[in-house]
């Protein structure tokens, strides 16, 4: 396995597998601390932080868990560290919309409202279900990996992400009826 080869030698002190190591990452932990913190700056805030955790302890991995799960548990120990210091924030995003034709403008209205309806949606969950809606749909982690990551039993990992999916459908039907309870 590649990313075996690049740990191994990044903790040999190869700071070019180490600097790639970093690189494959990068993308995954920045999308895991937005989905958690909400906010485009505080994310980039905490996987900047997150990637030079792994940088300074790479050392300290040990292969009992899989270098994902150790990657995802930094960055949402550091994201949890950050809801500590200061209370989150709502944060609007102005994205910018090309639209080529007739068909994608109605395309691209739609899924834009689509996304906007299930982040809000996720926002509003509680910490634990939104980290392991975060963790299995948006990183791919398995149950296994998860429970790993959050240090939690797996029953208790399923029963998080049950009761999230229930709340999300309950919350993405509320948006589709025009209110948001809450």
């Amino acid at each position: 396995m590649v990313e075996h080869g690049l740990i191994r030698a990044a903790q040999t002190g190869d700071r070019d597998a180490l600097i790639t190591l970093l690189r494959e990452i990068e993308n995954d932990v920045y999308k895991t601390a937005y989905y958690i913190l909400n906010n485009e700056q505080d994310a980039h805030d905490a996987a900047q932080e997150a990637l030079i955790r792994v940088y300074t302890k790479i050392n300290s991995y040990e292969e009992k868990a899989q270098f994902k799960t150790w990657v995802q548990r930094i960055v949402r120990n550091i994201c949890i560290d950050k809801f500590r210091r200061n209370k989150p924030t709502v944060s609007i995003d102005e994205h910018e919309l090309v639209f080529e034709g007739k068909e994608s403008v109605e395309r691209e209205v739609m899924s834009g409202y689509i996304a906007q309806d299930i982040r809000e949606a996720i926002e509003q969950l509680p910490e634990q279900h939104r980290t392991v809606i975060v963790l299995r749909y948006l990183q791919d982690l398995s149950y296994n990996e998860i429970a790993d990551c959050l240090d939690l039993p797996l029953n208790t990992v399923k029963s998080y992400l049950f009761r999230a999916r229930q709340q999300l459908q309950h919350l993405l039907q509320d948006y589709q009826k025009g209110g948001v309870s809450g």
